[in-house]
């Protein structure tokens, strides 16, 4: 098998090969001297996307039926306590992250408690719940936008050596990700339940524990993405977490995780993160209208998981 075979079998890689087309095709557009530009911007505004798109790949490797629908109304509500809490006061940024996370978990909880006490899918568990957390959200904002303290808004608004802040902070969660799936014991517990639950049972893997752990992690992972975005936003709206919804899956569909659960894919995250905020900024640089940049965002992203499955079917 030759390298460059090894290398397209590899589930991750079309993602980053959509995402360097599209890159270059948006340079040829705007130029050149754009490029650093929108580079810079890409790596920004896909850090939000990483960030929860790895806890709802968490989830999807469980298997067939395991999503999380809370993710937006989630980062809504932890974007309102943390800054509602901090005060604009920078000495309260470290409180405003463990409120945000305080969120995250309280979240997590409750939908896992849905899940398994009630007996319901996990699509609808969730889906409850983010009507809960979202209508939580709306009875503590009221209207109100409170900025973030200066520290954290310029903290989160900033580089360093010449990279987003806010990516450096979603590289150090993937780098977290990708440790716990491939070197921890948990990592293979919920790949064995993703493969086959009963033979997981079988094989003495603790799955109610491992499944309570992923839902927790999914709600944590959204809160922390709610308190970075609200902060480099200047202020949390109601509607702040809305495009996470379908964002947080298809990033992970892109990125090369199995629907089906079992297969996980960390860098593939990265990759289809970075490919969605091109595909908006190329169709805005065509000057598209908005419905007409969301279907041909649809076709694709069907093109692109076609051709990846297509490849990967052709190596078996």
């Amino acid at each position: 098998m030759t390298a460059l075979q090894s290398l397209t079998q590899r589930p991750w890689i079309w993602s980053f090969l959509a995402t360097a087309l599209v890159w270059f095709t948006t340079v040829l557009m705007t130029g050149t001297g754009g490029a650093l530009g929108l580079s810079h911007a890409a790596f920004t505004f896909a850090a939000f996307s990483v960030i929860v798109g790895t806890g709802q790949m968490f989830v999807i490797t469980l298997g067939p039926g395991n999503i999380d629908l809370s993710i937006p109304a989630t980062m809504t509500l932890a974007g309102t306590v943390a800054l509602k809490l901090m005060a604009v006061d920078n000495g309260m940024v470290a409180a405003g992250l463990l409120a945000a996370l305080g969120v995250g978990l309280a979240v997590g909880v409750a939908n896992y408690t849905l899940i398994k006490l009630l007996r319901i899918p996990p699509i609808i568990a969730t889906l409850s719940m983010s009507f809960i957390v979202q209508s939580i959200a709306i009875w503590t904002n009221r209207g109100l936008r409170i900025k973030p303290p200066q520290l954290l808004a310029e903290f989160t608004t900033s580089s360093t050596f010449g990279v987003p802040n806010t990516a450096l902070v979603a590289l150090a969660v993937t780098v977290v990700a990708w440790l716990l799936l491939e070197r921890a014991v948990y990592g293979r517990w919920i790949t064995a339940i993703g493969q086959s639950l009963e033979a997981a049972r079988m094989a003495g893997v603790p799955v109610e524990g491992a499944r309570f752990v992923t839902y927790v992690l999914c709600a944590v992972l959204a809160a922390f993405a709610g308190y970075l975005l609200a902060s480099f936003s200047g202020g949390a709206a109601l509607n702040m977490g809305a495009e996470y919804l379908l964002m947080s899956i298809a990033v992970v569909v892109i990125g090369g995780t199995s629907v089906a659960g079992g297969e996980s894919n960390v860098p593939g995250i990265w990759g289809a993160s970075l490919f969605m905020f091109l595909v908006v900024s190329m169709l805005n640089t065509y000057g598209f209208s908005a419905g007409v940049r969301m279907i041909m965002t649809g076709f694709i992203i069907i093109s692109v998981i076609m051709l990846a499955g297509g490849w990967r079917a052709n190596a078996r």
